[in-house]
């Protein structure tokens, strides 16, 4: 049976560039200062950039299913996709896209897909907006079918609320209600979907709170133990995260390093990045129609994307914030490694 390869990867504000037509007015007055500087060209050598990461995915042959976090819009995200199909012409990638626009400053979640090898029903993607006092994130859910075999896995992109303006207990409360609003619709997909508590369902993303963290471990009911998720009467996820806290990479100077999170702040790893796999993923029974590959999961980095100082980890590419030639890095990257796994169809 065939394997697929899975990712998600937060693009770190992947804006169009100042002049962006599509770009509502409520976004330009709320990124006029960020963008100012943000040319053509250099929008332009950020999807390069990143392109080369996805197309380097799966030994080079690209993700069969990418879900991104911090996307404007989908004019952005089908442009990043026309810069991936020359590295990868033998791939067919479509988009997934949904939003009201509720989001803070448009960075929204979506998926990037083969469709030689998945299809999907429009009916069944669902945006789940957490919302709170200050403006919303997003948990977008999609199903997607197998074109050969018809089998089906629900996966959902998450990206949940910052640290952003405090200390992360000031927010923590934000992530709760992310966590729950996760948990809440697998229980709903265990209810509604055509093989309920058979359905397999991955659920990764920007959590933006480490996999230890009450938000994760109690809200989302995330745990690092297989059997429990096993034994649990209701859904539970298993946290791949688990198994790469620390990863070895060749940083950029060629020398080996450990990365212990898959973002760095003020000099500190974070593994805000992860990745949950429900019970019919681990099971040994075939009903679910996927599995998960054992020792799969990790971070993707080559050497470009690490950085050689300690404190660091993945390179940025950056914005200008009103000064391109001091804030950009245009051999640069993300402020996030991407994370990856695979699954095989039993």
């Amino acid at each position: 049976m065939a394997n697929f390869f899975l990712g998600f990867w937060n693009l770190e504000n992947l804006f169009g560039p100042a002049n962006h037509s599509p770009r509502p007015d409520w976004v330009k007055k709320d990124v006029k200062g960020d963008l100012k500087g943000w040319t053509t060209a250099l929008y332009k050598a950020k999807l390069k950039q990143l392109a080369k990461v996805i197309a380097a995915m799966n030994e080079g042959g690209g993700p069969d299913i990418l879900g991104v976090c911090e996307v404007e819009d989908e004019h952005v995200l089908k442009d990043l996709v026309a810069a991936i199909a020359p590295m990868l012409p033998d791939r067919k990638f479509a988009t997934v896209f949904a939003s009201d626009d509720r989001g803070s400053r448009g960075i929204d979640t979506a998926f990037i897909y083969d469709e030689n090898q998945f299809t999907v029903d429009e009916s069944l993607v669902f945006n789940h907006f957490v919302m709170r006092r200050t403006g919303t994130r997003d948990i977008l859910q999609a199903t997607f079918k197998q074109v050969a075999s018809g089998k089906e896995i629900v996966v959902m992109a998450n990206h949940w609320p910052s640290r952003f303006g405090g200390s992360a207990e000031d927010s923590a409360g934000f992530r709760a209600t992310a966590g729950e609003t996760l948990s809440y619709w697998h229980s709903r997909i265990f209810e509604a979907a055509p093989l309920k508590d058979r359905t397999p369902v991955v659920a990764f993303g920007d959590f933006n709170d480490d996999p230890w963290d009450r938000s994760v471990t109690v809200n989302a009911l995330a745990t690092r133990e297989r059997g429990d998720v096993r034994r649990a009467r209701s859904p539970r996820f298993y946290n791949l995260t688990w198994e790469y806290l620390i990863t070895a990479a060749e940083d950029l100077n060629g020398k080996q390093r450990q990365i212990e999170g898959t973002l760095y702040y003020d000099n500190n790893g974070n593994l805000f990045d992860q990745i949950l796999l429900n019970r019919p993923l681990l099971d040994a029974n075939k009903d679910s129609g996927f599995k998960f590959v054992d020792r799969s999961a990790g971070l993707f980095a080559f050497p470009a994307m690490v950085s050689h100082k300690t404190g660091e980890g993945p390179r940025r590419f950056g914005l200008p914030k009103g000064n391109a030639s001091k804030n950009v890095d245009k051999t640069g990257f993300s402020d996030h490694f991407p994370i990856v796994l695979k699954i095989k169809e039993v």
